[in-house]
């Protein structure tokens, strides 16, 4: 397994940002539960670098949004380091404020939408993300809603992802590609593209 980057792997203006986002969460996680507070020490390799894996596949420029952003994994970390434009859809209200204080003082392109994720309506993205949300069946039904024509799923998943994957095709049509995680040796990446469901007539998302 490839060491997971650290903040000496990555350009220097990134590191500081992240590294302020990183402070900002340590403060904040004080007061709420953004990670358990056994991960804290291990900030870049169980959050921040398991993030920074779906940054090479987001197109330059391209909107994202991002599924259950929690602490900002992955959707803030991928708006600090691609300048995308990434919509943090989060319910929880304390999470959402945590969110909004981060993007401001990082200068992150980034809008939190502090809404439950079946409520939300949203411009369509081409690529919507998430991780440790859901199991893959119930992250596709909110996911596709909130995808553009041709756009992509990208999804952090874990030990479970195979059995997951065959439980998702029974409810829908898509193509599959993947690839392990450089910080988790359990871990998968999963990017999923032309979303239908089994007894949609409509022309898939992605086609």
């Amino acid at each position: 397994m490839d060491h997971a980057p650290g903040p000496q792997e990555i350009p220097r203006d990134m590191t500081e940002r992240l590294e302020l986002f990183a402070d900002l969460l340590r403060r904040w996680n004080r007061r709420i539960n953004l990670v358990s507070p056994r991960d804290i020490a291990q900030l870049w390799p169980r959050h921040i670098a398991d993030s920074l894996q779906l940054a090479d596949e987001l197109a330059p420029g391209a909107a994202v949004t991002d599924l259950g952003s929690g602490g900002g994994f992955p959707g803030l970390v991928l708006a600090i380091a691609t300048g995308n434009p990434v919509t943090l859809v989060e319910s929880d209200q304390r999470k959402a404020s945590f969110l909004r204080e981060a993007a401001r003082a990082t200068g992150a392109t980034a809008t939190v939408v502090a809404q439950r994720i079946e409520q939300a309506v949203l411009p369509p993205a081409a690529f919507v993300t998430a991780r440790a949300l859901a199991p893959l069946p119930t992250l596709l039904g909110w996911a596709r809603p909130l995808l553009a024509e041709h756009g992509v799923c990208l999804f952090l998943k874990g030990r479970t992802a195979d059995d997951e994957l065959t439980q998702a095709a029974a409810e829908w049509h898509m193509t599959v590609s993947r690839r392990p995680s450089r910080t988790s040796p359990d871990g998968v990446i999963l990017r999923l593209s032309e979303l239908r469901r089994v007894r949609e007539p409509d022309r898939a998302i992605g086609r």
